[in-house]
């Protein structure tokens, strides 16, 4: 049954279009409403469920089709057009249209959105997991912004010390940026533990730098330390899948990552990979804008640990 009631002074969801943030026409449109998902209630999160659910069919709907698909109205549909940036209906089915085609013709759709089954083969099972993370990193590409990066980079090559905040799965992809800054001789921690992390953000300053990963940018650990070094006058990055969310609201520098989750791997654990990417990106930029310190350093941290590396042909 369609919903009329959605424009009601007590409709479940009223979204401006500046929740969202707008993009340029180049940008992945399933990767905007995916990262919006979060930002919309009521009739609004219907019409992005139902478009994600199954794109192609979005894009051959009418507006009363794809209306009366979601159980809600032509209006809640424009209403969802403009939040995500578009002008109207035919722009948004456009951009569904040209984006499908192409995640056809490189593969991306094979088995997305099926869930994986008990019997399904492994062969299944990696095709899957393999289109779910190609599409994941393309929409990356598409969400990050690389004058952010660029801005990151910039603030790293120059910081004093640099601290990463993460818990759980988050703290894991931390550990790794730590260690890739550690061999270009950039000074950086990894802090998991909230009161380790919170007595480290107090003794920032301004010229350090604050890493906040968190996928849903909601970890109350990682937002509390950010929060603590930005207070202190450090600079503060947030890597995360949410724009809107608290970690990215406190942030100085914002970089996104998209996900793409598959039966037993959530949206947390499918971000992993994209923000791998992004933190290499990252590691990259500042390697480029310290490049003859970074390479004497990268040099001599390998020289100092090939002594433990097992002679060729050596057994264990």
């Amino acid at each position: 049954m369609v919903d009329h009631e959605v424009d009601t002074a007590a409709g479940t969801a009223v979204v401006d279009a500046d929740v969202i943030d707008r993009r340029t026409a180049s940008d992945g449109v399933l990767a905007r409403v995916r990262n919006g998902l979060s930002e919309l209630t009521g009739a609004l999160r219907r019409v992005a469920e139902h478009v994600l659910s199954d794109p192609e069919a979005a894009a051959r709907s009418t507006i009363v089709e794809l209306a009366e698909r979601s159980g809600t109205s032509p209006a809640t549909i424009t209403r969802f057009c403009r939040a995500m940036g578009f002008e109207g209906y035919a722009d948004l089915r456009l951009g569904i249209a040209s984006e499908t085609g192409r995640a056809r013709s490189a593969g991306w759709t094979i088995d997305i959105g099926r869930e994986i089954q008990p019997s399904d083969p492994l062969a299944r099972v990696l095709d899957q997991i393999m289109a779910a993370d190609t599409r994941a990193m393309h929409d990356t590409a598409t969400l990050l912004d690389l004058t952010e990066v660029e801005r990151a980079a910039v603030a790293i090559a120059g910081a004093n010390r640099v601290n990463i905040f993460g818990a759980s799965g988050s703290a894991l992809v931390g550990e790794e940026m730590q260690f890739s800054l550690h061999r270009i001789g950039v000074a950086a921690w990894a802090w998991n533990d909230v009161h380790e992390g919170l007595a480290s953000a107090a003794l920032l300053r301004s010229g350090d730098v604050a890493l906040g990963i968190s996928h849903t940018g909601q970890t109350r650990e990682t937002i509390e330390m950010l929060a603590e070094a930005g207070s202190r006058g450090a600079t503060t990055l947030a890597l995360t899948g949410f724009p809107r969310s608290p970690l990215a609201e406190l942030a100085d520098i914002v970089l996104l990552t998209a996900s793409q989750a598959t039966t037993f791997r959530p949206d947390a654990l499918s971000a992993r990979h994209p923000q791998l990417v992004v933190l290499d990106l990252l590691y990259i930029a500042v390697a480029q804008r310290t490049h003859d310190r970074a390479h004497a350093a990268f040099r001599r941290t390998a020289q100092a640990v090939d002594g433990h590396k097992a002679a060729k042909g050596a057994h264990s």
